[in-house]
């Protein structure tokens, strides 16, 4: 979807403000009726904070902004494939979509290692979309571990 596609750029931009500030280079956007709520990147370095994943932070921010942590009729757009904590978020805050950029194979969990969204456990079912640019979100990730490994 093109929207996808323009809402992904976003948070690609975010991902290069994490990758400036030497964190890993994930970057998030919240859209509510095709409007930005928020966006944030990786902060878990700087913040001396664990769970201070774009996702997480975005949906701070989104929370703040509105004034609800619930958060329904939205889509979360995030770099990398989202890991099981910033996925429960997402399904305590009542998202109702995620696309995701590229694939996490250690701790991905829309399909990578685990697909928590096809659990009917859940109270709240999530849609999940990936694989948009993802070429440019896995090039991010890519070249950042690189200059690492220098």
């Amino acid at each position: 979807m093109i929207s996808d596609e323009k809402w992904m750029k976003i948070a690609i931009d975010e991902a290069h403000l994490a990758m400036d500030e030497n964190e890993i280079p994930v970057g998030a956007v919240l859209v509510k009726d095709n409007k930005l709520i928020a966006q944030a990147h990786n902060r878990p370095i700087i913040n001396n904070d664990p769970t201070a994943h774009a996702e997480i932070e975005v949906l701070r921010k989104a929370g703040a902004k509105l004034r609800n942590y619930r958060l329904p009729r939205t889509t979360l757009y995030v770099t990398l494939e989202p890991c099981a904590m910033c996925f429960g978020a997402m399904i305590h805050a009542r998202i109702d979509r995620v696309v995701f950029g590229a694939s996490d194979f250690k701790s991905g969990v829309c399909g990578s290692t685990i697909d928590l969204s096809s659990q009917s456990i859940f109270n709240h079912q999530i849609s999940v979309s990936g694989a948009v640019l993802e070429h440019k979100c896995k090039n991010i990730l890519q070249s950042f571990f690189k200059s690492l490994r220098k």
